[in-house]
């Protein structure tokens, strides 16, 4: 589904904000509050540069082989992630684990790491986040295979509700011979990624 054109609208932010803090028994006058709406719209035109297409970042592939080598083998990155619970609107916070064996294309790993960024910087599911972040970077890569794990703490679960903290939810979303577990590849993959746990 195509993404529509989306801005931070900084002044709507501002007044929501001063309804809420109102609504919640708050002076939005006294000196502490004063200047947070400002502060919140400024931040969310970073935690949620999701909305806006023009902040996707451009996926620059590499020939494999332009160097003489030819990869065969599986190519690992891992990192964190921020994003925002869209039936809460508090953050889930956690790691990603990645991998993908090349078949004509290769991708610098920064690449990887800016998506991750780009669709995490909006309200989401950790489902559907998994799902886009590996339908994006596989749709411009074709790889032989790819994988993506999340693993994440999610605040309306730790601060709310439940109150279980230091529970973890995964997610993982495979293509390829990832998906077929061609070799005991995806056996390779969880190895490896335990490994870069310990």
């Amino acid at each position: 589904m195509e993404q529509k054109d989306r801005r931070i609208n900084m002044e709507e932010i501002k007044k929501a904000w001063k309804i809420i803090l109102t609504a919640i028994g708050e002076n939005t006058d006294r000196e502490g509050l004063r200047e947070t709406p400002e502060r919140i719209a400024r931040m969310y035109t970073e935690i949620f540069r999701g909305y806006n297409p023009d902040n996707k970042p451009k996926l620059t592939t590499f020939d494999n082989n332009s160097d003489g080598i030819y990869f065969r083998g599986m190519i690992c990155d891992k990192g964190y992630f921020f994003s925002h619970c869209e039936h809460h609107g508090v953050p889930f916070i956690g790691e990603y684990f990645f991998a993908y064996v090349p078949d004509k294309k290769i991708i610098g790993l920064s690449k990887v790491a800016r998506i991750v960024d780009f669709f995490s910087a909006k309200l989401q599911i950790q489902e559907r986040l998994t799902q886009e972040i590996l339908n994006e970077i596989a749709s411009v890569l074709n790889p032989k295979g790819a994988i993506l794990v999340l693993k994440a703490r999610h605040l309306c679960k730790d601060m709310r509700g439940v109150k279980k903290n230091n529970g973890f939810m995964i997610t993982s979303e495979s293509t390829g011979i990832f998906k077929e577990n061609k070799d005991m590849i995806k056996e390779e993959f969880f190895n490896l990624m335990m490994k870069q746990n310990e």
